[in-house]
């Protein structure tokens, strides 16, 4: 998949793509990453990029002109129909199905504000869709294109060593992931379930999926709320709830 970042700080783009998943990725030819750096087009001898907000304020303002140039030389290098986004606060909020409806997209252009904002100009006239990665002011839009970016990776074909790895991984199928153990059995006096050890898959699955949707009603609940669920997990939840209230009356006696 092709993708290219507008960023004033490509540093940030190569510290946080040059290990892991992502550099996997990029070094198996499954991500093909570009960066444009709005600097590198500036027509003054300074390179400014910004300018004075008009009407008075704090702070500075990206200029539309090095922007836009950065945009078509971005263009140029993407696949036709790659859409470009905007990493802002006030955007519709990502989350794990944005980035599997990405997958399908020829390529994205992802682009990082700095300062105060972007030329509104800017935006109106190039930008496809502006995405936000939560409730909260970061000072650029790196960070975010760096989460964009890898939560989209891990569904490209090839990009998980495991194929499997993604399926059982939260929000997928809108519930929280359920807890995972490994070696040592007994650690500091705790043990690994029982059910896990059984070698019994059946159980196994029962098991992960009971602990999923008891760990998303405790935790994230408002995931659950409009969702119809199977006769398989009306039953799971009706144990979970009857273990737990079996727990609270043990507790009170």
């Amino acid at each position: 998949m092709w993708i290219g970042v507008l960023t004033l700080l490509p540093e940030i783009l190569e510290a946080g793509t040059s290990g892991g998943v992502f550099a996997r990725a990029v070094a198996a030819g499954i991500i093909d990453l570009h960066v444009f750096n709005p600097r590198d087009f500036s027509t003054d001898r300074h390179r400014n990029v910004d300018d004075k907000t008009y009407g008075g304020g704090a702070g500075m303002v990206m200029m539309n002109a090095p922007l836009t140039a950065a945009l078509v030389a971005a263009q140029a290098a993407a696949p036709a129909g790659s859409p470009v986004i905007l990493m802002s606060p006030q955007g519709a909020v990502f989350n794990q199905q944005t980035a599997v409806s990405m997958v399908d997209m020829p390529g994205l252009i992802l682009v990082c504000g700095r300062y105060e904002g972007i030329d509104e100009r800017f935006v109106q006239n190039y930008v496809d869709m502006e995405v936000s990665i939560g409730d909260y002011v970061l000072s650029g839009g790196e960070l975010p294109a760096l989460v964009v970016m890898d939560a989209i990776a891990r569904h490209l074909p090839g990009t998980l060593g495991n194929s499997l790895s993604i399926i059982d991984e939260s929000h997928l199928d809108g519930m929280l992931d359920y807890p995972h153990y490994t070696r040592p059995v007994e650690y500091a006096g705790d043990q690994v379930p029982d059910v896990l050890l059984s070698g019994n898959h059946t159980k196994v699955n029962e098991y992960r999926r009971r602990e999923a949707l008891k760990r998303t009603f405790d935790r994230r609940p408002e995931l659950m709320t409009g969702r119809t669920f199977s006769e398989r997990d009306q039953k799971l939840l009706r144990e979970s709830f009857a273990a737990g209230q079996n727990g609270a009356d043990e507790n009170e006696a």
